[in-house]
């Protein structure tokens, strides 16, 4: 999948330094919800068991440079308080620094719903934001999201005690 200006493609091995040069800035996990990387070591491992389902779970490569530069993906709702429907994956995302208020986001998260809109049967896509990153929100409204007016508190998110996360939901 593809833009003018990034790819969404599977993680590879070869992008642990990438990831880590990205993730290892700690204003770029925390925002998300994850601790910052601390090796490339780190970074490979979460290739390998994080980012390893290439059917749903995609790097952001930036044209210009080849260079993976944050995540795109969804998947069955995980263990973090949203209330999600039967059969509604949540999506995530995350990308790096220099790379924020550019559009890329918005971008890639495009991309990504088109594609489960046509390869899919997925008929609603939940997602949240922790409160004091609206920038997050700002993209999932962009593509659609709506604001569900449901606020929860995920204790387990990395930093996440006591952060309210305001609940969107996509209907395809």
């Amino acid at each position: 999948m593809e833009t003018g200006r990034i790819i969404l493609r599977p993680w590879r091995d070869s992008d642990a330094p990438a990831l880590y040069k990205w993730a290892s800035d700690p204003e770029v996990g925390p925002r998300a919800g994850w601790a910052p990387h601390q090796s490339v070591e780190e970074s490979l491992e979460v290739i390998r068991t994080v980012f390893c389902d290439a059917t749903n779970t995609w790097a952001i490569e930036l044209k210009e440079t080849g260079e993976a530069i944050g995540a795109m993906g969804y998947g069955p709702s995980c263990n973090c308080n949203l209330p999600a429907r039967d059969g509604e994956p949540l999506i995530g995302y995350w990308i790096a620094k220099p790379y924020w208020n550019k559009g890329i986001c918005t971008e890639a998260l495009g991309l990504m719903i088109d594609h489960i809109r046509c390869m899919t049967d997925i008929k609603s896509l939940i997602s949240g934001h922790f409160i004091d990153n609206p920038a997050s929100g700002r993209v999932m409204e962009k593509c659609g999201f709506v604001p569900t007016g449901e606020t929860v508190i995920d204790e387990t998110q990395y930093q996440g005690a006591g952060r309210p996360i305001r609940v969107l939901r996509l209907i395809l």
